[in-house]
C-alpha cells in the first residue's frame, strides 16, 4: 500500500514538471500560414469646413483594404480618431474639434489601416477648410513633376458597382490622387512600377457621375505638385442605333379612285320583234296608198330599233371598280357588284383579289 501511493505521487510530481503542450486537450494556437498582403489605401478625404472652431465636427472617409483597423491623427489635435468599418473596405468617423485643439487650415492628417501585423498609410492632400485648396501645394523652385500620360479604361455603364481603371505615366517617385466630379473625396493611384500609377475605383451607388465628368489628377513628389485634367470619356460610346430599311409591301397600297361604271346590256329578238309590230301598227295608221306602206314599213324599223334599246336598257348594269396605287408604284383594280364602303385614301391590301383595310 505505501509503495503504490509513492508511485503515484512521483506520476503526479512528473506531470506537473511536463509541458504544457504535452498535456491531453491543450490548443495550439495556429500561425498563419505564409505573409500577409500589405494594405491598400485607396481613397482618403475629409468634408472641408468653413471655420475651425470648438465643436465644429471634421468628418473623414477612408477606402481601402477591408477587415483592417483605421485610424488618423491630425497635426495640433489632442487625441486621435478611429474609423469604424460602415461597409466592406469603407471606413467613417467623426473628429469634433474641441477647446484644447489647435487645428490649422492646412493641418497635416495622417491615416493608417492596420490589417493584422501589416500597415498603410497616406496623408491628407486636401485642406480642412473651405477654399485653402490642396494641402501642401506651393510652388516651389525647382523643375516641377511631370505627368506624360493620364489614361482611363472607358466603361458602358457608370452605375454602381462597375469599375473605373485609372493609370498614370509620369515623374517616378511621386504621390498620385485623382478627384472625379460627382465622387465624394479623392482616390489614390499607388505606383505599381517606376513612373507608373495605376488603381481601380468601384462606383458607389451613392455617385452621380457622368460621362463627360472631369477628373483632375494631381502628382506630387516633395513639396512640388502637378495636375492634369483627363482628356478622354469615362464611357464607351453607345453603339449607333441599326438602320431600318422600310420593306415594300406589293400587295399594299392606298384607294386612288372608287369609279361608278354602268354597262348597258344588248336587247334580245323578242325585244326587236315586238318594237316592229309596234311600229308598224303606227305606221298603218298615217297616209294612205303607197304613203301608208312606207310609213308602216318606216314604222316597223324603227320601232325594231327602238325596242332592241328599250329592251337592252332594261338589261343594264351598275358595279364599282376600286382603284389602288401599290407601294410599289403599280395599279390594281378591284371590281364589287355593290357599294364597296372605301374612300379615296384608303390603306388597303389586296390578296388573291380580295381588298381589305390595312391598319
Amino acid at each position: 500500500m505505501e509503495i503504490t501511493q509513492k508511485f503515484f505521487a512521483g506520476v503526479v510530481a512528473m506531470s506537473a514538471l511536463m509541458p504544457l503542450a504535452l498535456l491531453p486537450g491543450q490548443v495550439h494556437a495556429q500561425q498563419p500560414g505564409g505573409p500577409q498582403a500589405t494594405p491598400r489605401i485607396e481613397g482618403f478625404n475629409v468634408d472641408e469646413v468653413r471655420r475651425l472652431a470648438p465643436g465644429v465636427e471634421l468628418n473623414f472617409e477612408l477606402y481601402g483594404t477591408p477587415g483592417g483597423v483605421a485610424s488618423l491623427r491630425i497635426a495640433g489635435a489632442t487625441r486621435n480618431l478611429t474609423l469604424i468599418e460602415v461597409e466592406a473596405g469603407q471606413y467613417e468617423g467623426t473628429y469634433t474639434i474641441s477647446g484644447r485643439d489647435n487645428i490649422a487650415a492646412r493641418s497635416p492628417v495622417t491615416a493608417n489601416l492596420r490589417v493584422g501585423n501589416q500597415v498603410a498609410s497616406a496623408v491628407l492632400t486636401e485642406s480642412l477648410q473651405v477654399g485653402v485648396g490642396q494641402h501642401n501645394a506651393i510652388a516651389m523652385p525647382g523643375p516641377q513633376p511631370k505627368i506624360e500620360r493620364f489614361n482611363v479604361d472607358p466603361i458602358p455603364d457608370l452605375s454602381g458597382g462597375n469599375d473605373l481603371h485609372f493609370t498614370i505615366f509620369g515623374t517616378p517617385g511621386g504621390k498620385v490622387d485623382i478627384a472625379i466630379n460627382g465622387v465624394k473625396g479623392k482616390i489614390l493611384l499607388p505606383e505599381v512600377s517606376s513612373g507608373e500609377y495605376a488603381n481601380t475605383y468601384t462606383i458607389r451607388n451613392r455617385d452621380r457621375i457622368a460621362s463627360n465628368s472631369i477628373v483632375t489628377a494631381n502628382l506630387r513628389v516633395g513639396e512640388r505638385v502637378t495636375s492634369v485634367i483627363l482628356g478622354k470619356a469615362l464611357q464607351t460610346a453607345a453603339a449607333p442605333a441599326p438602320v431600318r430599311v422600310a420593306r415594300v409591301c406589293n400587295n399594299c397600297g392606298t384607294v386612288e379612285a372608287v369609279n361608278l361604271i354602268e354597262v348597258k346590256g344588248e336587247g334580245g329578238y323578242l325585244g326587236t320583234i315586238g318594237g316592229g309590230v309596234v311600229g308598224a301598227l303606227l305606221g298603218s295608221q298615217v297616209g294612205g296608198g303607197k304613203g301608208r306602206t312606207a310609213a308602216e314599213i318606216a314604222g316597223a324599223v324603227g320601232g325594231a330599233y327602238a325596242g332592241r334599246t328599250i329592251e337592252g336598257n332594261s338589261r343594264a348594269s351598275n358595279h364599282y371598280e376600286v382603284l389602288v396605287r401599290l407601294q410599289n408604284g403599280a395599279t390594281q383594280t378591284v371590281t364589287f357588284a355593290a357599294e364597296p364602303g372605301f374612300r379615296v385614301g384608303d390603306k388597303v391590301k389586296i390578296t388573291d383579289g380580295v381588298i381589305v383595310r390595312n391598319p
